[in-house]
């Protein structure tokens, strides 16, 4: 497979590649712990069929030391007794943000409202801003049909 345009050799892409990266590094530095930043993301991926970030985000919470088990759960999160109550209500928020687009009235309040018990005004925004952050890159890489399996961990930084 071969992707529709050549996102690592255009100029603009590279550019918005960038910028978006700049905004992730709030994120990143914002406290919301590491590996419920990576399981987010894998989440987001999931739903949205964006093989490019699962592939990078699987490898990268594998290298992080994440395990295998709670890296083959993520799918089936509400069943499985591996994820904490603050990592369950983020992938709950992940889920209805991710599929606002399914929901009349956006993410339900008590989805909001069992984020807040777990999480800072800081870590919740920065939550927030990942969620968009990852479905961005998941509907870029989507629409050009980006390759996956060839990612190494800390191939873009």
């Amino acid at each position: 497979m071969t992707a529709r345009l050549e996102i690592f050799g255009s100029k603009a892409a590279t550019t918005l590649v960038k910028h978006i990266n700049a905004a992730g590094k709030v994120v990143t530095d914002s406290g919301l712990p590491p590996a419920t930043q990576e399981l987010v993301k894998i989440r987001a991926s999931q739903i949205n069929g964006c093989g490019f970030c699962l592939d990078m985000h699987t490898k990268e919470a594998a290298h992080a030391g994440e395990t295998a088990t709670r890296l083959n759960l993520v799918a089936g999160w509400r069943e499985a007794n591996v994820f904490t109550d603050a990592e369950r209500a983020a992938l709950e928020l992940a889920e209805q943000g991710t599929r606002i687009a399914d929901a009349a009235g956006g993410v339900p309040d008590e989805v909001w409202t069992n984020a807040t018990k777990y999480y800072d005004e800081d870590q919740l925004f920065a939550l927030v801003a990942l969620i968009a952050l990852i479905n961005t890159y998941n509907r870029l890489n989507v629409i050009v049909q980006q390759p996956a399996g060839d990612y190494q961990p800390g191939m873009f930084g």
